[in-house]
């Protein structure tokens, strides 16, 4: 009998690469809040607008500075914000050659967030998003339609992840489309959202579900396309464990074995 494979330990959740987006979203408007506070003394004429104008951007550095508990109670203003500032900003990066870096930054920074939000009180209805593209390309196994049809055979991170889903009884959608990810989302109404995608894909889903939080986990895409893309799962089981109420399993649960390969 085919014996079972170790799954990676989770360990520690990683550095988040936020502090490049932390800077930009709040040095811009208190700097602006700062000259206009200066022209409203310097200058009596328009006075009134220079101020009107610096309390605005202090009112928009602000919500980057709410973080914990205030943070989900506030999330959807907070994240339609930050997801304003990271799109503005998009065409300037991609022109220095950075906008791969600028996005991940922004989800750096949003992750140190969602961390700090659940330190004290863990999710205790969570939602895994995968895309199909981890699956390895030349794989028949049927997993959209059942994840236990998966061989388990190693070559990607698919096996990894249904068993510790089945050990841990975890909630999770492998789909194919951004759209299908957002209605499961929706649909299932959890208090957490752990997804895995490329940087482009995690910022569309951080600026379309701005009603629920979101974990980010960033794909590799070793072809620069997506198929056979990888992830780390140790990130993922870290971030579960970290985050995320933990369910007594039910009795001795087995993890699925299938005889086969991709």
């Amino acid at each position: 009998m085919k014996q079972p494979r170790a799954l990676p330990a989770p360990g520690p959740l990683p550095d988040e690469a936020g502090a490049v987006f932390q800077a930009v979203r709040r040095g811009l408007p208190l700097g602006f809040a700062a000259l206009a506070f200066v022209a409203a003394a310097m200058h009596s004429a328009g006075r009134g607008w220079w101020l009107l104008a610096g309390t605005g951007a202090l009112a928009s550095a602000w919500s980057s500075f709410i973080g914990g508990e205030a943070f989900l109670r506030k999330h959807h203003a907070v994240m339609q914000q930050d997801a304003l500032w990271a799109n503005a900003l998009r065409p300037l990066a991609r022109l220095l050659g950075r906008e791969e870096a600028w996005i991940l930054s922004f989800c750096g920074a949003n992750n140190r967030r969602v961390r700090a939000a659940f330190a004290n009180r863990r999710a205790r209805r969570t939602l895994i998003l995968l895309p199909h593209c981890i699956q390895l390309s030349r794989c028949k196994a049927e997993i959209l339609d059942d994840l236990g049809a998966c061989y388990d055979c190693g070559l990607c991170p698919v096996g990894d992840y249904m068993n510790a889903a089945l050990l841990n009884r975890w909630e999770g959608r492998i789909t194919n489309r951004s759209h299908k990810a957002y209605r499961e989302a929706r649909e299932y109404r959890p208090d957490l959202v752990v997804a895995v995608s490329c940087p482009d894909r995690l910022l569309k889903g951080l600026t379309k579900l701005t009603d629920i939080p979101i974990y980010v986990i960033p794909l590799s895409l070793p072809h620069a396309m997506c198929v056979d893309t990888d992830f780390s799962v140790p990130h993922l089981f870290a971030a579960m464990e970290a985050l995320v109420e933990p369910r007594r399993p039910l009795g001795d649960v087995q993890t699925l074995r299938h005889e086969g390969i991709a």
